[in-house]
């Protein structure tokens, strides 16, 4: 796929044409909800960004457009799959600094196509770590997830109104920290598992500046969330959309949501302290001030839109957990970093974005199903 130009006709990869030798910031999977987000930030400082994408989730486009309106000749757009070494290896060649946010992002999909999910995540994850091995040696920062810790069976949870809540009253105080052993579950689980280990690993092995976040719930602005992926923006498209709204469970299941800016902060402080930080692994999440159980985001969107909304129960589903808090004491602790957006305001704000995003480019149309890049 990836040496074939994409459904919208897009050019197919080549080596982005950098003035004056710059040296850019390569965001793989930059056309992503995270790497646009991430992309923009480096943008707006002036540095030349190269985003590396096959374009296939619905709507990333409209992000990669977003970015080349903003900033122009400053966004250096390489078309290429992940799974494809020979493809994606140019955009390598002036990379100062890879962030792999690229990914097969559903635990729902890994169970249909598992070997789809193996490819995308761990043999493109290796494929992106010999890349760098390969050019300028750049540091190499990989977007992991909670997933890692699997369902975490052993924790005991008491119910609390609309919420679970951890007998353990340091685990309720404080999350889950990186001392969680890791249990990979689903194939998505042991996918993303894998590539989190093998990341950690070059920096052992190879010496390569390497660095981990395990992430929670992101969410913010140029989201296009789907039910079986970046479920805070899906629940608030379907109620703006007055359709309704699939839960899976009892909806007491918690998670410690997180803003895009904030997430954004935290990647970039760990790279500016990547020479210290190299072969280290951090939760990255809203931590428990910002832990919420779904019904309780229902009841937020519900105040939002100014009307109710409906939902439909199902079953639970493969690889769920019910409760996942991070513990981020130790990001906090190595580069100063904290959550500053609480998550009714940033339930405002992605909110707002919708609304200014529809009235501009309509709702997206979601397409069937494929791996990303």
């Amino acid at each position: 796929m990836s040496d074939r130009s994409p459904d919208n006709g897009r050019p197919g990869p080549a080596a982005p044409a950098l003035a004056r030798k710059a040296k850019a910031i390569l965001v793989v999977g930059g056309s992503g909800f995270i790497g646009c987000n991430l992309a923009d930030s480096f943008l707006q400082d002036g540095e030349d960004v190269v985003i590396l994408d096959n374009l296939s989730r619905a709507g990333v486009e409209r992000n990669l457009d977003w970015l080349v309106r903003k900033h122009g000749r400053r966004v250096h757009a390489a078309i290429a799959d992940i799974r494809d070494l020979a493809a994606m290896e140019d955009a390598f060649k002036d990379a100062k600094a890879v962030f792999h946010l690229a990914a097969q992002t559903a635990v729902t999909t890994s169970l249909q196509r598992p070997i789809d999910d193996f490819e995308t995540n761990a043999r493109g994850t290796i494929n992106i770590l010999e890349a760098a091995r390969r050019s300028g040696r750049p540091p190499v920062i990989f977007a992991s997830t909670n997933k890692v810790y699997g369902t975490l069976d052993g924790m005991r949870l008491r119910e609390a109104g609309n919420r679970y809540v951890p007998a353990d009253e340091s685990i309720a105080s404080l999350g889950v920290s990186e001392a969680q052993p890791l249990d990979f579950r689903t194939p998505y689980g042991c996918s993303k598992g894998v590539a989190d280990q093998y990341v950690l690993d070059y920096a052992r092995s190879y010496g390569l500046a390497t660095a981990v976040l395990r992430m929670s719930c992101v969410y913010g602005p140029r989201q296009f969330g789907t039910e079986d992926q970046g479920w805070v923006a899906h629940f608030l498209i379907r109620a703006l959309a007055g359709e309704p709204i699939s839960i899976y469970g009892d909806g007491k299941q918690v998670r410690d949501i997180l803003h895009v800016g904030d997430a954004v902060a935290a990647y970039r402080a760990v790279l500016k302290s990547i020479d210290r930080l190299g072969g280290c692994a951090f939760n990255l999440g809203g931590g428990p001030s910002n832990a919420v159980s779904l019904d309780e985001v229902l009841r937020e969107i519900e105040l939002l839109t100014s009307r109710p909304v409906t939902t439909v129960g199902s079953d639970w589903r493969a690889g769920d957990q019910l409760y996942f808090v991070a513990d981020t004491r130790a990001l906090e602790k190595a580069v100063g970093w904290r959550a500053r957006m609480d998550w009714r305001t940033g339930l405002r704000d992605l909110h707002a974005w919708l609304i200014e995003e529809w009235s501009a480019a309509g709702p997206v149309k979601h397409r069937p199903r494929r791996v990303t890049a």
